[in-house]
């Protein structure tokens, strides 16, 4: 479901802004909502936070702890690269993925550290796709489910706080029909390595709509998305609220303007789906069984 915001109503002076935001550009300003969110800040004073691998996490991190991580792209296993789906072999350039009381816990294993989350610690998780209902789904094509295989039995007993941090270039019509046509013995044919779309059915998805309520107090409509020239996978957004709050979400969004694209590793298990005949087990094949 969507991350419950509540926005001041404008009055009779209501302004409105158009605004476009590429995908570096979304996930920039994603990741700054996601840490001014109530539950990661009460988390990172007094609790546990858990950062999981993706690309989005690349940005979290960095605003969360005041560093720069790169390749970005390199904090995530699996991914959309180069037109195929494809995965990361090598490490993850950043590796505090786990914090406890605003500090990351070096060398932790978030397999073991999850094993003692409380109803007030917070995961972070991004997402690959994500629906009109809120609804989000993470692709897995591990065999025990990766990331979401580890966090979905922990997290959704204790009530813990899933939070998926997910931009609507990522919107699909919907995301349990897509689940149910996915799988990573569902293909015969792949061009990459082939996943299942997971449900996180207990996550509260924030989306650049939500980021904009929590940052700025306005309300985000997605007119439209796509585009050419670097701007594939943007989404256009209207601002409505009254001028004090839109002026503070222009601002917001001016600040994450021209963020850089998305930079990527040099190393993948399928270097092209055409080597292996395009068959999907045998791309599946390269991650060893994971």
């Amino acid at each position: 479901m969507f991350y419950e915001v509540s926005v001041p109503e404008p009055g009779a002076k209501k302004i409105a802004a158009l605004v476009t935001l590429n995908p570096a550009e979304s996930r920039r300003l994603l990741a700054k909502g996601v840490v001014a969110l109530p539950e990661v800040q009460n988390a990172w004073k007094n609790g546990t936070i858990i950062i999981a691998r993706g690309i989005t996490s690349a940005y979290i991190s960095e605003e969360l702890f005041g560093i720069s991580v790169e390749p970005k792209a390199g904090q995530t296993a699996g991914m959309v690269v180069n037109g195929m789906t494809n995965a990361n072999s090598g490490i993850p350039p950043c590796t505090w993925h786990v914090v406890r009381k605003g500090k990351p816990v070096e060398n932790a294993d978030s397999n073991v550290e999850i094993l003692d989350f409380g109803p007030d610690d917070v995961f972070i998780k991004g997402a690959s796709a994500v629906d009109r209902d809120g609804n989000a789904g993470i692709m897995a094509s591990s065999l025990k489910g990766g990331t979401w295989g580890m966090f979905t039995p922990i997290v959704t007993p204790r009530n813990s706080h899933l939070i998926i941090a997910v931009g609507m270039e990522k919107m699909v019509p919907s995301v349990m029909e897509a689940c149910n046509h996915s799988g990573v013995y569902h293909f015969k044919y792949s061009t990459g390595i082939p996943a299942k779309l997971c449900p996180a059915i207990t996550g509260k998805v924030v989306t650049e709509i939500q980021a904009l309520a929590v940052l700025a107090g306005v309300r985000a409509f997605h007119i439209c998305s796509g585009g050419v020239g670097g701007s594939e996978g943007a989404v256009v957004l209207t601002l409505e609220g009254d001028e004090a709050h839109v002026n503070k979400a222009f601002e917001l969004v001016k600040s994450v303007k021209g963020e850089p694209p998305v930079t990527v590793p040099d190393t993948f298990y399928v270097s092209s789906p055409a080597d292996y005949n395009y068959d999907a087990r045998a791309q599946l094949a390269t991650l060893g069984g994971v």
